[in-house]
């Protein structure tokens, strides 16, 4: 049966790769909705190959933007094309959509996403912020609506797939795995001199800005850690962390008998997608081979992360104690943070001092009552992130 598909953030990363997954996949899936951005030269383009009912841009002056290139391209279908917040709560909440990925930046997507979740859609997560944001709100609602909320980031797809070998209360711990970034032999007393265009070329992976330059100060593995708590039930002090630089192994699962699962596999993003799109099946995946040639990568590699070079851990790991809205807080300022890092704004040395000093501001205020309160700490942590950059890069 074909299902209805709704993708936010189909301009980015995850986005296309999405798409090249459905291509693989014909008859299996229906694109209802496309949110996107600013890009509108690429949204034009899946509009045009997949016909989506309706297409959502951040902005209303970019609505007439998208109308005019898209007769430009001749295209002639009809399309609802709309802007902004409930724009996309109603591409995530269409009647046709069965299926939901939520790849936006940020937390651009945080309130789509959730109403998707409380209108019963099932939900392909590769968006970190809303779990980390908002997790507690997110998993309520989706155990509430009996839907799935299926992880699309590499690491957490490897544990749902460990996962499947046992119970969860025959789980030990869970054991993330990184790839450390560019910047895991670079002496700490350089980071001061580090450049946004150095930051951005991971080894491993091709990502977006943001999550490129939080690979770089491993924050992204601390985010990973709060969502891995809510994703899957499992206590603080259960989830792990080793730096893996071949990023072959993407997570493991050790159970109280001892055994251990790991899922490997070539770093190739459509993987870990076609895996939630499809679950609880599994199946080829057409054009190029993805198999994993053990005699090529011939080494595995695992280490301690360094915590002295790596400082955004120990800020998630404290963002995850405090609970409440801390960990929406810890986002919001490393987004700020990383945006002024690319804009030249801010060292990157800088970028866990501006985080740690917005943290201390915003004392935790308990359990989470509501979505809103999260997006008010969300503009709360933004307004003093900004405050406080001309005052630790004077």
């Amino acid at each position: 049966m074909t299902q209805g598909l709704c993708i936010l953030g189909s301009t980015g990363s995850i986005g296309q790769n999405c798409l090249r997954v459905v291509d693989g996949l014909p008859g299996r899936f229906q694109v209802i909705a496309l949110a996107a951005g600013k890009n509108l030269e690429t949204l034009a383009a899946q509009v045009v190959k997949y016909h989506p009912e309706i297409a959502v841009v951040s902005q209303r002056d970019l609505e007439e933007a998208l109308r005019t290139r898209l007769r430009s391209l001749g295209y002639t279908k009809q399309l609802r094309i709309t802007s902004g917040v409930e724009a996309q709560v109603e591409a995530s909440t269409h009647p046709k959509v069965d299926f939901v990925v939520s790849a936006s930046h940020g937390a651009t997507g945080l309130v789509a996403t959730y109403e998707a979740i409380r209108a019963g859609k099932r939900l392909g997560l590769a968006n970190k912020e809303t779990l980390v944001a908002a997790g507690e709100l997110v998993m309520r609602a989706a155990a509430e609506q009996g839907t799935e909320v299926l992880p699309i980031d590499s690491e957490h797809c490897a544990v749902h797939q460990c996962l499947r070998s046992g119970q969860r209360r025959e789980v030990k711990r869970v054991v993330l795995t990184g790839s450390g970034g560019p910047f895991l032999e670079t002496p700490v007393e350089r980071f001061d001199a580090i450049t946004p265009e150095q930051a951005l070329k991971h080894p491993v992976w091709r990502m977006g800005g943001r999550i490129t330059i939080d690979s770089a100060t491993l924050m992204n593995k601390g985010l990973e850690i709060i969502e891995a708590h809510w994703l899957f039930d499992v206590a603080p002090e259960q989830i792990e962390l080793v730096i893996h630089p071949e990023s072959v192994v993407h997570s493991m699962v050790e159970f109280i008998d001892g055994s251990v699962m790991a899922q490997m596999a070539v770093p190739d993003m459509r993987i870990p997608i076609q895996y939630a799109l499809t679950y609880p099946e599994r199946l080829a995946i057409s054009g190029d081979a993805l198999g994993l040639n053990l005699l090529s990568v011939r080494q595995l590699n695992f280490r301690s992360p360094d915590m002295q070079r790596f400082p955004c851990l120990d800020l998630a790991r404290e963002a995850l104690r405090q609970g409440g809205l801390m960990p929406c807080v810890l986002n919001a300022a490393d987004e700020i943070a990383v945006e002024a890092f690319l804009d030249r704004r801010l060292k990157f040395s800088l970028i866990p001092c501006l985080i740690e000093e917005v943290m201390r501001q915003m004392p935790s205020r308990g359990t989470l009552q509501s979505l809103g309160d999260v997006l008010e700490a969300d503009r709360e942590a933004r307004r003093r992130a900004l405050e406080v950059i001309p005052v630790i890069s004077a």
